[in-house]
């Protein structure tokens, strides 16, 4: 895969989103608390933009009345029909196994480490690289 720098890492704040165009294909890069995950931005359902759609967390129960809410902000919910993936991985939350989004690694990197220049460059700040 080739690595693509999609955005300064202060441009996506934790909560944050950015979609990038990287070799022909939408991709929506997440930024959780430090760690950046990139999914591809089309629901496998009917190609919904999932960068548009809401983040949140999941309810759970063991039992009847009883309720917890964990995982906030790493659940993407697909603006059109609904449909719920996990941002870490792109697999859904009703058929993990079978349904997911493809998923990109995402990573940070030093400005200077992407140098393809031989001519003297300055770098300021860090950015989120993501193979696609």
């Amino acid at each position: 895969m080739t690595k693509h720098v999609v955005a300064p890492v202060a441009a996506i704040p934790p909560g944050g989103r950015h979609v990038a165009e990287l070799g022909g294909k939408r991709i929506v890069v997440f930024n959780l608390d430090g760690e950046f995950f990139a999914l591809a931005d089309r629901c496998p359902h009917q190609g919904g933009p999932l960068s548009k759609g809401p983040v949140m967390g999941l309810v759970e129960s063991a039992c009847p009345g009883e309720y917890r809410y964990d995982r906030r902000g790493e659940i993407i919910r697909c603006p059109w029909h609904a449909w719920e993936f996990d941002i870490r991985t792109g697999r859904s939350r009703f058929d993990p196994r079978r349904t997911k989004v493809r998923a990109f690694p995402a990573s940070v990197a030093c400005g200077a480490d992407l140098q393809a220049e031989t001519f003297p460059v300055s770098v300021e700040d860090s950015y989120v690289v993501v193979e696609a």
